[in-house]
């Protein structure tokens, strides 16, 4: 998912939780917490939300068939059970008896129904791609059959969903769990389509908690939502979530306990806030990067793209900049995720695909016909508004002016305005970040295939796209990473994309919250969370 803010994860969920007995004794009588989110949401709507802010408010208020535990694994969720078929194909999810927030029965109706719409060509869900595993998905989502009964999704009666897929997919129960995944409540979707999901009336969903308020721009207020199925184990009463991008005031307002839990305090406090034990960490699997328009000069040429990504220092960023023990990225698939051997790491395995050298990045930049930068038309950085975004790419504005020579202007856009002009190929460079959505390679790989949902780079390649096509249909582990890793030395090769480092997750949180789940996925899940006495 795209990740929002400017520091981010390979391992678990991190809870604190106290012994059975002791938090009886300490709860706190106001089991009200409150978040920074970070910005308005692009929207709610999970077929149609491609960022990690979203998907944490998308989480609160709907749950899956299945969804993660504390290590990011799979657990039953609305669905009770499942069987697999011997050849992996083929799921039977047995459901709970279960209620939408506004009293109404959930069935397995409504999972078939909104995942075929999340496929339906005039949903153009971006995510629909995670959709593709079912049997004829991608073809209905392409346009190339019009009967949707035709795919792989059919509720049999109002409590067993069954799922044919194209191919044995390990990662499908996590997929699950995903918000594009979830299930939609038909009648108030259909009843407005494009902003059932603005109104607190109409947002009706299924998760541990349902929106009371939304003052836009300003704070989303949840309420524990009676009617969820585990609503006896769902402690906290509200949950305030501000939509704050200034990092200063969302660190104020940690600082005066209006806020008890903050992601990324700004980077300029972080040593202070290190030394006096206030700045967290939580495992992350993701990738800050760079990304071109490869249909816009004069990025349109790799020799360009390459010479850029040589040009820049990542650790000197990371030290003097971010400050957040990130680790610098010479490949786009970040560290944590699990190659074919048992106990092996994708990473480490394919190992870096390029290097920094400021005399290969000259000679690059001087074939493509700007020795010395000379005729180097100004260049573009598009951010979303956000301090850490501004220093790092004022950062690497001056290292391509001094190592390259060339002149580069900033342009900051709130978030909502920034994703619309990546989404419509309105920059030469933007800068980027993506979370992994399960634990598996293809969860970065497959967001490059061409006209990819998510791939605002204008690149593709079809040999990249066969060999994701075809680890997608490989069951066995070592064919399907060799696969990954020849796709991703071709990406690397062609560099639509700067990879800078790989993200840590530096947050902020008062000890009298506790039970916060919080992914390597970058979800925050408060479902579990409760307050102490202070």
């Amino acid at each position: 998912m795209r990740r929002l803010l400017t520091i981010l994860v390979c391992s678990i969920m991190v809870l604190a939780v106290l012994p059975i007995g002791a938090t009886a004794q300490r709860l706190a009588k106001n089991q009200v917490a409150s978040y920074d989110l970070g910005a308005e949401p692009e929207t709610l709507d999970p077929a149609m939300s491609t960022g990690i802010p979203e998907a944490i408010v998308e989480l609160s208020c709907f749950e899956g068939l299945t969804r993660l535990d504390e290590k990011d694994t799979p657990r039953p969720a609305i669905a009770e059970s499942w069987t697999i078929s011997p050849d992996g194909t083929l799921y039977t999810f047995k459901l709970r008896k279960t209620k939408w927030s506004d009293g109404t029965l959930l069935t397995a109706h409504d999972f078939e129904w909104a995942w075929k719409r999340a496929l339906a060509p005039e949903t153009a869900s971006e995510y629909a791609i995670q959709l593709w595993y079912l049997k004829n998905g991608q073809a209905y989502n392409e346009g190339t059959i019009k009967d949707a009964s035709l795919v792989g999704v059919k509720a049999t009666d109002d409590y067993t969903l069954v799922v044919r897929l194209e191919h044995p997919t390990a990662y499908f129960l996590s997929l699950c769990a995903f918000p594009t995944l979830m299930p939609v409540n038909r009648k108030v979707v259909e009843a407005n389509p494009t902003g059932w999901f603005q109104n607190p009336a109409t947002y009706i969903g299924n998760g541990p908690f349902k929106v009371a308020k939304w003052e836009h721009n300003s704070v989303l207020e949840l309420v524990k939502n009676p009617n969820y199925w585990d609503a006896a184990n769902v402690k906290l009463e509200k949950v305030i979530m501000y939509l704050i991008d200034d990092r200063n005031t969302v660190l104020s307002m940690f600082e005066t306990d209006q806020i008890d839990m903050a992601e990324d305090p700004p980077t300029t406090e972080m040593p202070r806030l290190e030394r006096e034990g206030l700045l967290k960490f939580s495992p992350y699997i993701g990738t800050y990067y760079y990304m071109f328009n490869v249909n816009k000069p004069p990025v349109n040429d790799p020799r360009v793209r390459k010479a850029l990504t040589m040009a820049i220092d990542r650790a000197a960023i990371i030290k003097y900049v971010t400050r957040a023990y990130q680790t610098p990225a010479f490949a786009y698939t970040p560290y944590g995720l699990p190659d074919a051997a048992p106990g092996s790491d994708f990473r480490k395995v394919g190992g870096n695909y390029f290097k920094e050298d400021l005399e290969a990045a000259k000679k690059l930049l001087a074939e493509a016909g700007y020795p010395g930068g000379k005729g180097f038309p100004t260049l573009s950085i598009l951010y979303n508004t956000h301090e850490g975004h501004r220093r790092i790419a004022e950062a690497i504005q001056e290292m391509w002016k001094k190592n390259l020579g060339i002149n580069v202007v900033l342009t900051n856009q709130e978030w909502k305005v920034y994703l619309a002009s990546r989404d419509a190929g309105d920059f030469q460079v933007a800068r980027a970040g993506w979370i992994g959505d399960y634990l598996d390679a293809m969860t970065f790989m497959d967001m490059w295939i061409t006209d990819g949902g998510n791939n605002d780079t204008g690149w593709g390649d079809k040999r990249y796209d066969d060999l994701i096509d075809r680890a997608k249909r490989t069951a066995d582990p070592a064919t399907r990473m060799k696969m990954l890793h020849e796709a991703e030395a071709i990406l690397m090769d062609a560099m639509p994309i700067m990879p800078i480092y790989f993200y840590t997750n530096p947050y902020m949180c008062k000890d009298w919250l506790v039970g916060v789940g919080r992914s390597v996925l970058g979800f925050v899940d408060f479902s579990k969370a409760y307050v102490l006495e202070r």
